[in-house]
């Protein structure tokens, strides 16, 4: 991983359309090859679950490298962008742009995540192609946001054929509970935390010279509404939990 970090940070050049096809070949591997024979709806999330898992953990890590690999003067809510962050960043893009396509094509009914990856896909470009600041503050978030990508995609998987594998359910009842604790963690504590300090800088006004003030104020939008329904999701998922434990309770008394 390092190896490949240091040759990223050594690249010029462009390297999202490289990403983009990297993507496309590991979610056609999904589509045509090993999610071939299940049925069309679990085959479409299967394909949407390998390219997420593809991406998710090495997004995390190669945030915190690119904002580690920094100096500590460099990193800000206004520093400028690396290169390596710059890469960072066109990997996730090319990420939500190729699941962005999977939704429109086979799943346009999804607005929910179709607005969640267009407003990703805002962020991150606007960063990325029009500031050419702010990576700490977006690589930040990414972290908290793909962190928890490898528990979650499997618990994902396992819940596709929980009801009909009897091993998948038992993966997807083994893996619920620290799949909750450490989403709500992540997202409920340190993301809600995070999103309020960087707010106050960009509504302070201190990137005022760096970063247009329509992309910061969009920026705080954008990933305000995004961190709240997540809290909503994962708070929806206890509740379900809870009373799924309860009602096997009920059950075992009877």
């Amino acid at each position: 991983m390092a190896e490949l970090l240091a040759s990223w940070a050594a690249e010029e050049r462009w390297m999202y359309p490289a990403f983009l096809a990297m993507y496309a070949v590991i979610y056609s591997i999904g589509q045509l090859g090993l999610f071939r024979r299940w049925e069309w709806r679990h085959r479409l999330d299967g394909a949407s679950c390998l390219i997420s898992l593809a991406h998710g953990s090495a997004a995390a890590l190669a945030a915190v490298a690119a904002i580690a690999a920094q100096p500590p003067e460099r990193r800000g809510f206004a520093a400028p962008n690396s290169r390596l962050q710059d890469h960072v960043l066109d990997y996730s893009v090319a990420y939500f742009t190729m699941d962005l396509l999977h939704y429109l094509a086979f799943l346009p009914g999804d607005t929910l995540f179709i607005a969640h990856h267009i407003a990703t896909l805002f962020v991150f470009l606007t960063c990325r192609y029009l500031a050419h600041h702010g990576a700490y503050a977006l690589l930040i978030l990414l972290f908290l946001a793909e962190v928890t990508s490898l528990l979650q995609n499997v618990w994902t998987l396992a819940g596709i054929w929980r009801a009909e594998v009897p091993a998948a359910a038992r993966v997807y009842n083994a893996l619920s509970v620290p799949f909750y604790v450490l989403y709500t963690i992540v997202r409920g504590v340190a993301g809600p935390i995070f999103f309020i300090k960087m707010s106050m800088f960009y509504l302070s006004g201190q990137a005022v010279d760096v970063i247009p003030w329509w992309v910061r104020i969009s920026w705080i939008i954008v990933v305000g509404p995004a961190i709240t329904v997540s809290n909503l999701w994962i708070w929806n998922l206890w509740k379900e939990l809870l009373r799924e434990r309860k009602q096997t309770m009920k059950k075992k008394d009877t």
